[in-house]
């Protein structure tokens, strides 16, 4: 994998640039949509191509191992032929989804015991295995296996952890390279910056993570309880460390107001699941602002989703139809507002990296943020 910066913003640490991989070009800013369980809920691969001009997806080792299973994506060549996905994959290394099981899971030095959310089954997750199952699932990048400690955790909490995290990526790291792929193509490991809210624990990580020299690296932790403002402080700090010349990746975070900030920032990668499950609920993004799309003020508005003009779907459906179909609970509803609400977080990044190019992002991030959070 290898990273090249177009143009920095002239009045913000906003970046336009691309990543190639061997399953193809990702031009940065970019919104990764979650496929956890090896889909993306709700959404075609013909769709996330066509109408939501995805780049890149992500898969969760976690759910992946636990099902389908580690055996049967190696019998299938990976998740690419499994899914008939030929663009690049990113796999979250499953230490989020291993957090959050906290009264099923033990951390050791040795890696986190856990008990499956589908059988109760018992298994272990160590830095090695979590590489050797995010090499046969084959995703063109792999995280490293890390603690997110909540944002609300103690400082002697967040220190332990964190120096956990970084004994865990040192074995992590040293597996990966004595290792290679299975399917042909080139694999790259992205390690993670942790350290909650505390500016010298962040700072601390950031540099031990910067001084491994790998092709790209992540910020977690983040978007975990901690308060919105402390989370942008965070990655401030971090990213006056972390090597402009790597790709900067914001994990699990977030709303399209939280995507801009961070591009401001120098973030290039995004994910969440916010689109996809907020737009299940009946919830979308618009440029306009948020609709709730099961309130009665639509069942008479023949207006377009969204009023800018821009259809975020191949048909320019109503907001009465969409309301309709939420509240007579057809699974059309479910499709539409997932394939609107991803198609508008990848617009808005492509926006994003028009204006970095044109030089003028800090002056319009500044008006859209004043729009996206409107309620409507």
């Amino acid at each position: 994998m290898t990273f090249e910066v177009q143009q920095t913003d002239p009045n913000s640490n906003a970046r336009a640039g691309i990543i190639h991989t061997d399953h193809g070009v990702i031009e940065t800013p970019i919104f990764m949509p979650v496929g956890t369980v090896a889909s993306v809920k709700a959404v075609h691969q013909r769709e996330l191509k066509d109408d939501i001009k995805a780049q890149i997806i992500l898969g969760n080792t976690y759910h992946l191992y636990l099902r389908p299973g580690i055996d049967t994506l190696e019998r299938a060549g990976g998740l690419h032929k499994f899914n008939g996905w030929d663009k690049p994959i990113l796999t979250d290394s499953g230490g989020f989804q291993v957090f959050s099981l906290s009264e099923n899971r033990k951390l050791k030095e040795e890696g986190a015991t856990f008990r499956s959310h589908i059988d109760g089954s018992k298994h272990l997750f160590t830095p090695e295995n979590v590489v050797d199952i995010q090499r046969t699932i084959g995703a063109d990048i792999i995280m490293a296996f890390d603690e997110c400690t909540p944002g609300t955790a103690d400082y002697q909490y967040a220190k332990k952890s964190m120096e956990l995290t970084h004994r865990w990526l040192g074995r992590g790291l040293k597996h990966f390279d004595e290792t290679e792929p299975k399917y042909g193509y080139s694999q790259t490991f992205f390690p993670i910056v942790q350290g909650c809210v505390y500016p010298d624990l962040r700072k601390q990580s950031a540099e031990f993570i910067a001084s491994q020299n790998r092709d790209g690296n992540a910020i977690g932790g983040l978007a975990v309880g901690e308060p919105t403002e402390k989370m942008y402080e965070m990655i401030e700090v971090v990213n006056e460390i972390l090597p402009a010349d790597k790709p900067r990746y914001l994990m699990g975070v977030g709303t399209p107001q939280n995507i801009l900030e961070g591009i401001e920032r120098g973030v290039d990668m995004f994910d969440c699941v916010m689109p996809t499950r907020n737009g299940r609920n009946g919830m979308l993004f618009t440029r306009n602002g948020i609709m709730n799309m099961k309130n009665q003020k639509w069942k008479n508005d023949f207006s377009p989703l969204d009023e800018s003009g821009t259809s975020y779907v191949d048909c320019a459906y109503s907001k009465a139809y969409l309301r309709h179909l939420f509240i007579s609970k057809e699974y059309l509803a479910l499709q539409i507002a997932s394939i609107h609400n991803l198609a508008f977080y990848l617009a808005l990044v492509t926006e994003a990296r028009e204006h970095i190019l044109l030089g003028d992002f800090a002056n319009w991030k500044k008006g859209m943020i004043e729009q996206l959070g409107r309620r409507l």
